[in-house]
């Protein structure tokens, strides 16, 4: 007997395009799945939770996976393993950004490990697969028993003509000077990911109030959808603090932690604050002793109160762990060309955290980091990359692959220091960027903006404006809040907000919103954007005080770089078959050569002068040939009437007649094949056929130059008439 599944349907409007949401017909053994669709771009998202908490669970066991099928744009893997496996870093990056949004909205206590798997099955290239899957997995959650507090939307956001367009196209992205994904609920945002073309404060608060219409929408549609066909709730496995467990617990410790928490350095704090927790344990697990209460439930009680004593100090008295005002910045150290064999380097310390920035600069574009989507082949000639070594926060731990949060902080970093990259055209050179954190105490990701510009400026790079980062804390009550410029990492633990905001006086290039509690409004996230900028102003003056400007001139370490464009139909002749010309000119010169699909030829060593063999190569395959024109070309054929020489990739004939001003039996008297022979194209018929003369260019022989004169004399003078010669009369 066959078990039958209820299809549900439900379809909303979002910026002038339908999304439809099914269920009932697909991955039916789930908590829940949803297909999204809109357009020909169409997702699978389900999700699945243990039956039972996991087990010593310090952190809400949450695992979400991005995955884009090949399949679904009509491709295949460019390698040689044509299967999906280790995510890319875009995949990565989106399932960071369905993360953010919904970890907040499980219900406190829930301990339970959720997995959350998003497919892309069809992209038609018009509908972006980002915002459909966070509205996709907030549906999936909304519909299940997992107990998820309520739906919320996702949209992303352009700016094209002074215009705010909703889930823009990709090809409108490209035109767009802002580039948002936003997400919330009906009442508050959530999460923003945002990257701007020095937007100002206000455009990007409009650009924030337009998309949360449209969010509310989603969010109206989904909520009435639950409703209908959701399950119920479970809540049984709730895990949750007793009373009893809060006030021992305060009355042992309170005072203790008061004080640890108002301890400036970072790792005397934290050992106090060990200490405390040793003395807590031996307290409540006396050995011999049966224990009142779970350790797991001790520590988050403990981390609790840290919390709320945390908030007090700061709401009540103005006062955070190291000793400053909410709106005050860390002591700012700079020093430029820390390492003296790179092409620019900068250490920039700000209080506790700090960021080794490392520029390098590559000739030619096989230096570019290459990627593959479904969205296409992409070749960056610009990146960061960011490394946070276990050491930089006092702890021993792996070492390898970089791991989510380092690719998330990385790419918010680079993203924000590619509006001030100069274009190709203004500056040739491929840019890779270290951000090697060698401390920190919070917002590393924004030490990594500060000191990426730096290290640009200190290589020479010619930046369109200096830049710096600041991450903004919250501590919300009720009513009552405030707002922390230059959080540390305490206060990005245990406070509700995380706001990292990059620019300068004339805009914003990058934000990155994080909140763990509904309730912030308008006039809060333009509170921090102020007060944000205020920090941002102060950071760059203290970074403009050691460096003003790029420097003048490149590292004499920098390899050289010329840049020539050649005609696109002539790439091919330029590689040759299966790139054997290309690399041929690679193995005489010894110089790193690369050809874009534009025809812009980037030639790169650190001689010069093979560096013009290599242009002059290039020049004699792709240009064309012109009559009059001198050229030196090789002799590739020899035959009894002539030689066949090479020029401009073409071959030309060199009649025997004209390879010298003596009469030659045969070529080889006066040449030999494969030696090299200046010529002069002397016509290029309309077969194209083309006739050389080396004759032309050499020195006529004296005899022969004087009889060349008197012949030329005598046609200049003119000859005197002679009398006609009288013809006899014939008679018959």
């Amino acid at each position: 007997m066959s078990i039958v599944f209820e299809e549900k349907e439900m379809t909303i409007s979002v910026g002038g395009k339908s999304i439809t949401f099914e269920t009932g017909k697909i991955a039916r053994q789930a908590n829940a799945a949803i297909v999204t669709r809109c357009g020909e771009t169409v997702l699978l998202t389900t999700v699945c939770a243990a039956p039972t908490p996991a087990e010593d669970a310090k952190f809400f066991p949450l695992r979400v996976d991005y995955q884009e099928k090949f399949s679904s744009a009509g491709k295949t893997l460019g390698g040689f393993i044509k299967r999906e496996g280790r995510p890319s870093e875009r995949e990565i990056l989106i399932s960071r950004l369905i993360d953010r949004p919904i970890r907040p909205m499980f219900e406190e206590g829930y301990y339970n490990e959720v997995q959350v798997l998003s497919y892309v099955l069809s992209y038609d290239g018009i509908h972006s697969p980002e915002p459909l899957a966070i509205c996709s997995v907030s549906a999936a959650l909304a519909l299940s028993d997992i107990p998820f507090i309520k739906p919320i939307g996702a949209v992303r956001m352009g700016f094209i003509n002074d215009q705010f367009i909703i889930n823009p196209t990709p090809q409108q992205q490209k035109e767009s000077r802002l580039d948002l994904i936003l997400a919330g609920t009906e009442d508050a945002i959530l999460m923003i990911e945002g990257y701007a073309d020095f937007l100002t404060e206000e455009q990007i608060l409009t650009a924030i109030d337009e998309g949360h219409q449209a969010i509310r929408t989603i969010c109206q549609a989904l909520r009435d959808w639950q409703n209908q066909i959701g399950k119920p709730k479970k809540r049984e496995h709730l895990r949750t603090i007793s009373s009893a467990l809060l006030n021992e617990l305060k009355n042992f410790a309170e005072e203790k932690l008061k004080a640890a928490l108002s301890i400036k350095e970072k790792q005397k704090r934290e050992e106090a604050i060990r200490i405390i927790a040793d003395e807590l344990f031996a307290h409540f697990f006396p050995e011999g002793s049966e224990p009142r209460f779970k350790k797991m439930e001790v520590s988050e009680a403990f981390e609790k109160i840290q919390s709320t004593l945390l908030r007090e100090m700061i709401l009540h008295q103005n006062k955070r762990s190291d000793g400053r005002n909410c709106d005050h910045i860390r002591p700012i150290d700079v020093e430029l060309a820390l390492l003296p064999r790179t092409h620019g380097s900068a250490l920039f310390t700000r209080g506790e955290t700090q960021s080794l920035a490392v520029c390098t600069l590559g000739g030619t574009d096989s230096m570019a980091l290459r990627s593959e989507s479904i969205m296409g082949e992409y070749s960056s000639r610009f990146y960061l990359q960011y490394f946070f070594p276990p050491y930089s926060v006092g702890e021993v731990g792996r070492m390898g692959a970089p791991g989510r949060r380092e690719i998330g902080h990385g790419k918010l970093a680079e993203r924000a220091l590619s509006m001030i990259v100069p274009s190709q055209e203004h500056f040739p050179y491929v840019i890779r960027l270290e951000s090697n954190i060698t401390e920190s105490n919070g917002s590393s990701s924004m030490a990594s903006v500060c000191g990426g510009c730096l290290a640009l400026m200190d290589a020479g790079v010619p930046i369109k404006q200096p830049i710096a980062g600041i991450a903004m804390g919250l501590i919300l009550e009720g009513n009552r809040y405030a707002i922390l410029s230059d959080i540390l990492g305490v206060e990005d633990a245990l406070g509700d907000m995380d706001f990292k905001i990059t620019g300068n006086a004339h805009g914003i290039t990058a934000f990155q919103l994080d909140i763990k509690v509904e309730g912030i409004t308008r006039d809060i996230m333009k509170v921090a954007l102020m007060q944000a900028k205020q920090g941002l102003t102060h950071i760059l003056n203290k970074m403009l005080e050691v460096c003003a400007q790029p420097k003048p001139n490149l590292s004499p370490h920098v390899p050289l770089l010329v840049t020539m464009q050649i005609k696109p139909s002539k790439i091919g002749t330029l590689i040759g078959p299966g790139g054997k010309q290309i690399r041929a000119i690679i193995e005489e010169t010894g110089v790193q050569l690369d050809v874009n699909d534009d025809g812009l030829v980037s030639i790169s060593s650190q001689d010069a002068s093979k560096i013009e063999r290599a242009k002059e190569i290039v020049l004699n395959l792709t240009s064309d040939v012109e009559e009059g024109k001198i050229y030196t070309g090789r002799i590739v054929k020899m035959v009894d009437f002539g030689v066949f020489i090479e020029i401009m990739g073409k071959q030309g004939l060199c009649h025997v007649s004209e390879l010298s001003h003596s009469r030659l039996g045969h070529p080889k008297e006066a040449v030999k094949e494969g030696e090299s022979l200046e010529v002069k194209v002397v016509e290029i018929n309309d077969r194209g056929q083309i006739r050389l003369s080396h004759k032309a260019l050499l020195p006529k022989p004296e005899k022969q130059e004087q009889t060349t004169q008197e012949n030329e004399r005598r046609q200049e003078t003119p000859r005197p008439a002679r009398a006609p010669i009288p013809v006899p009369e014939l008679k018959r």
